[in-house]
């Protein structure tokens, strides 16, 4: 067994110290007098945790960090493997594409001046939202090729900015109403509470004394205070908040009235406009008995009669008639 780790250790380059430290090992077990099994299952243990040193294996303190945007993040990226040979370290952002952050020992991109290198780490003074994204550390060895790599997912989170609110001014009683809020900037997604004269609108109505006789649904993630039937008991100024958990923000209160349909008002209306049809009818009526449209009708017959008689006129000209008479007869002779 103890040949076998010195074979090992001439086959596998640059590790002829770590293989020295298992024979010496392995040789102690031997010398303590120790049964073969249990000596080939520490052989076993010894190998598997040399293999992990060996390989070099590439990896990062923290592969999902998550910040708030406008203040500092690292990406990690560290080996347990320590060559003789130069390094040579790069870092890659995968978002749409890829692009390189890190590269011929210099930072890249839009990382220059609010980043620094910091062993392999990237070091992110100011972050912000447009950094979410996976990057890639990639370790090689100059002389003996690909070490490994490792991926880092970076989240950033962002605060909500003030919501658009809508709130209806006025609404008739028994109607339905809908306020809506939203906002699309904050990261995780903004949860919406709605506010009725300060106090937060709970989900359940009756869970509350000020809110047991209104009728309505709350959906918080979409943002909507829908009222099924509105009461005047609904009246108030209404204001909603969006919040994270990075912050909250709010809109600018907005009053809401709510008015009695008056049937009486409504019936005198359509009785006014009714009269009035009938006024306008009347008039028109007697508009035509007393000939006003006729007498406009008889005048312009009388200019296409007129136009008739000019015609009859010229046509019975004796003079015309005579000469044309005499004509014909000295034709005729």
């Amino acid at each position: 067994m103890v040949l076998s780790l010195r074979v090992t250790a001439s086959l596998w380059p640059g590790c002829n110290h770590h293989a020295g430290a298992l024979v010496a090992r392995a040789a102690a077990f031997k010398m303590a007098g120790g049964c073969q099994a249990s000596m080939i299952f520490w052989l076993f243990l010894l190998l598997a945790e040399s293999y992990q040193t060996l390989a070099g294996v590439v990896t990062t303190r923290d592969p999902n960090p998550v910040a708030d945007e406008f203040t500092a993040v690292s990406l990690s990226c560290i080996t347990t493997y320590n060559p003789s040979g130069e390094l040579r370290v790069e870092w890659k952002k995968l978002n749409a594409g890829t692009d390189l952050v890190y590269f011929e020992n210099r930072l890249r991109g839009d990382l220059v001046g609010r980043a620094e290198v910091q062993g392999w780490s990237i070091h992110i003074h100011n972050v912000t939202r447009k950094d979410a994204a996976v990057y890639r550390c990639e370790v090689v060895r100059k002389e003996e090729g690909y070490l490994g790599d490792v991926s880092v997912n970076l989240t950033v989170r962002v605060r909500p900015i003030t919501p658009q609110c809508t709130v209806p001014k006025s609404v008739p009683v028994g109607k339905t109403a809908v306020l809506t809020c939203n906002e699309n900037e904050g990261y995780p997604p903004s949860k919406y509470i709605w506010y009725r004269n300060g106090d937060p609108v709970p989900d359940d109505p009756k869970s509350n004394l000020k809110f047991r006789n209104s009728s309505y649904k709350i959906d918080s993630t979409a943002g909507t205070l829908h009222f099924s039937v509105i009461s005047k008991l609904d009246i108030g100024e209404y204001h909603c908040v969006a919040e994270n958990v990075v912050g909250n923000a709010k809109c600018e209160p907005q009053r809401m009235e709510v008015y009695d349909i008056n049937v009486a008002a409504i019936i005198g209306g359509v009785l006014v406009v009714v009269l009035v049809l009938l006024f306008i009818t009347i008039v028109i009526r007697l508009a035509y008995k007393r000939g006003y449209f006729t007498k406009k009708q008889s005048e312009k017959g009388y200019q296409a009669s007129s136009k008739a008689d000019d015609v009859d006129y010229v046509r019975s000209n004796p003079v015309d008639n005579e000469g044309d008479f005499r004509h014909k007869s000295s034709f005729v002779i």
